[in-house]
């Protein structure tokens, strides 16, 4: 079973029956996709899906295409000899019950050597065996599955802003607050300490947001104008919303050092930049980063320290994050309704399964 998306309306959706190949191919393997996180990061992979192609990670026919979503699964076929059945990995999935993978084995599990997927970066690529991997613990599972993938672009973009000292900034404005990468990002800001660090939200969510205890300062988008604008600030933005960029660059005009676009969570509020006061809105790609830190300190020194702090996040979100889990395709097809259209609340992760095991 595969459940599509239409690439031009993402609020039109299909899905497709489908059965497991009867044999594999030398070299690949069968994976039942146990269960899956759904989170407002799928939405932008949406929205970016044709910029970052993300949409060439699992093709289907036009204008369909399928969303990768971040999930554990388990090895049920192997064709390949140095990956054993019953092995349990992370890594990226369509929103399936099963996906074949063309295996290559790695030191953390396998990569998908598929020829679709040359292009992507490795870390797009990986299948990581979470029973090695030190961040995991089957009681925070649910949040495991929620942060991992999120929380290394967070990491990485507090690395880079770390590393250019924040471009003389003192001030770091995060938009939507509430989602998970912002927070995550907050953490590793609020680890580093040096810089002020203000989340954006809606209205409804400053309560949830002030509770997470991250931010210095918590106001709502109506009150941009409210910050003091002769501070220099750095904004990183996860939202993607048009017109609260162009009021941040308005309010803070050459103050503003850095304008660092990550994510689009308000998809459905994007749409052309005009010429801004302050620094250029720029397009913050993680694997450009990690494969520069991963060169500089080695890929298992980079696992490792990117692996400790995952655990001190993991750690810290079971104050305010609660799990929730279905299982089937009218779950799945309403937590996606609701996370496209924004009608989740922010302490809850949504966790997916659409295998038969796990149903």
């Amino acid at each position: 079973m595969n459940f599509d998306v239409d690439r031009t309306d993402f609020r039109h959706t299909r899905t497709l029956a489908t059965e497991p190949p009867a044999e594999l191919a030398d070299g690949q393997v069968l994976l039942e996709l146990e269960s899956f996180a759904i989170t407002a990061n799928n939405i932008t992979y949406a929205a970016s899906g044709d910029m970052l192609d993300y949409w060439g990670f699992f093709p289907t026919d036009a204008p369909w295409g399928r969303i990768p979503v971040m999930g554990i699964g388990r090895i049920t076929r192997s064709a390949h000899p140095g990956i054993e059945v019953g092995g349990r990995y992370f890594g990226f999935f369509p929103m399936s019950d099963f996906h074949v993978v063309t295996a290559s084995p790695s030191t953390d599990g396998f990569v998908d050597r598929g020829e679709h997927r040359a292009k992507h970066a490795s870390t797009y690529r990986n299948f990581n065996l979470v029973g090695n991997d030190p961040a995991y613990d089957p009681d925070t599972e649910g949040q495991y599955l929620i942060a991992r993938g999120l929380f290394i672009t967070s990491y990485l973009a507090d690395d880079f802003l770390g590393e250019q000292e924040f471009f003389g900034a003192t001030t770091a404005l995060v938009t939507s607050a509430s989602s998970r990468t912002s927070i995550a990002l907050a953490h590793r800001l609020k680890a580093r300490g040096g810089v002020h660090v203000v989340g954006l939200t809606s209205g409804r969510n400053i309560e949830f947001v002030r509770t997470v205890g991250l931010y210095d300062t918590v106001i709502a988008y109506e009150d941009i104008e409210t910050l003091d604008g002769s501070e220099p600030a750095v904004m990183v933005d996860m939202a993607g919303n048009v017109d609260v960029i162009t009021r941040v660059h308005n309010h803070f005009g050459e103050q503003l050092k850095y304008s660092c676009r990550v994510g689009a969570t308000h998809w459905d509020a994007g749409g052309a930049l005009g010429d801004l006061p302050g620094a250029t809105p720029t397009f913050f790609f993680a694997p450009s980063q990690m494969k520069k830190r991963s060169n500089e300190w080695g890929r298992e020194d980079f696992e490792t320290t990117v692996g400790t702090a995952l655990a001190d996040f993991l750690d810290h979100s079971r104050a305010w994050m609660v799990i929730e889990r279905s299982s089937g395709i009218e779950a799945l097809e309403a937590v996606y309704r609701a996370t496209l259209e924004g009608d989740t609340s922010p302490e809850k992760g949504q966790i997916v399964s659409l295998s038969a095991a796990t149903t």
